[in-house]
């Protein structure tokens, strides 16, 4: 039927050919009701798909649902079954729409920004701050929001879609905690904005040619570590025990204190083979560390490397990534190679 469609298509026919989206429902907020001990995930994919009838008019839905979780109790683990079932169903569908907790989101979007690299079919996490059963919430308008992005023909790739705004993957971070627009995009523009039932772009994205590139695997043994005045070394003592790789959220542009033997044990744990990235609390603008003494230094320990302007969480699912597979002499080379323009 579709080739007959796109065959009357080339020859100057207009007709609109649904896509074929599917729904893999995660659990989240969106998904919310209330118990005896708080809001907990209970509504099911139907009846997340029954409060906004419009979507059925956008595309065609199949729905899955591999787990029903709090995003808190997301792990890199459900990160890895989603990917599979996007590699597993990826030629049956024209796009991928998944609902998610907001407190996790910007990590698994991050993720899956790495396990499922170079797609020309959109994959579009959403959520809500509110359940979807509420009368004022913001979950139908954000549903409807994916599922319309997701239609599109510009659409590709892994975008995080939240109250009418299209963000990179690996672009994403919760800045509010209660405010609908919870999501901003980190020293990157926009994709796109939701307006009118349909996406007006800022950014074209290049649509990949081929087909994606799947991984399968990612290494969890990552720690990041937020430096606060009076921090003790000591923790060392659990990284180097634990750890392949540390991310230090250091202050402003980067760096370590010199009381406390910071350096020493720093040094000791490059000396074992181990990856340390640098990066900083400070929300926009990225890290430096040539740029004072306390950071400088810190170059001369080893191989120190550093975030720049990525977010915490794309720096922490780019080293579980980079950890399953790179040597250790490749993970700076492959740290700096920008995926999805997650790192500039």
């Amino acid at each position: 039927m579709r080739k007959l469609l796109a065959f009357f298509l080339k020859r100057g026919y207009n007709f609109y050919v649904m896509k074929n989206i599917l729904l893999i429902a995660t659990g989240g907020t969106i998904a919310s009701k209330p118990t005896g001990s708080g809001l907990a995930p209970s509504i099911t994919t139907a009846e997340l798909l029954s409060y906004v009838p419009e979507i059925a008019k956008v595309a065609n839905v199949v729905e899955i649902q591999p787990f029903n979780l709090d995003s808190t109790n997301v792990s890199p683990a459900h990160w890895l079954e989603i990917a599979r079932i996007v590699e597993e169903r990826y030629d049956d569908f024209d796009g991928f729409v998944i609902t998610h907790g907001t407190d996790t989101m910007a990590y698994t979007a991050a993720a899956l920004s790495y396990l499922i690299q170079g797609s020309p079919k959109p994959i579009v996490l959403t959520g809500s701050q509110m359940s979807v059963y509420l009368r004022d919430t913001d979950a139908r308008k954000n549903l409807a929001d994916a599922f319309i992005y997701c239609a599109d023909d510009g659409a590709c790739g892994v975008h995080v879609v939240f109250d009418g705004n299209v963000i990179l993957g690996t672009r994403a971070k919760k800045t509010r905690t209660r405010s609908f627009n919870a999501f901003t995009s980190i020293d990157f523009p926009d994709v796109a904005v939701m307006k009118d039932g349909k996406p007006f772009y800022y950014i074209r994205e290049e649509k990949p040619g081929g087909p994606p590139q799947f991984y399968r695997t990612l290494d969890d043994s990552v720690f990041a570590l937020k430096m606060i005045p009076g921090a003790k070394s000591e923790i060392f003592d659990f990284l180097d025990a634990h750890c392949n790789a540390l991310i230090i959220e250091s202050f402003g542009t980067g760096g370590l204190p010199a009381y406390g033997g910071w350096e020493q044990r720093l040094e000791c744990f490059l000396r074992m083979g181990k990856t340390v990235v640098f990066t900083t609390q400070v929300e926009r603008e990225g890290s430096a560390l040539d740029k004072y003494e306390v950071g400088r230094k810190l170059k001369k320990l080893g191989r120190v490397l550093e975030a720049r302007s990525m977010t915490l969480e794309a720096s922490v699912a780019k080293l579980m990534w980079l950890l399953a597979f790179a040597e250790n002499d490749e993970i700076e080379r492959l740290f700096y190679e920008p995926v999805a323009f997650d790192i500039i």
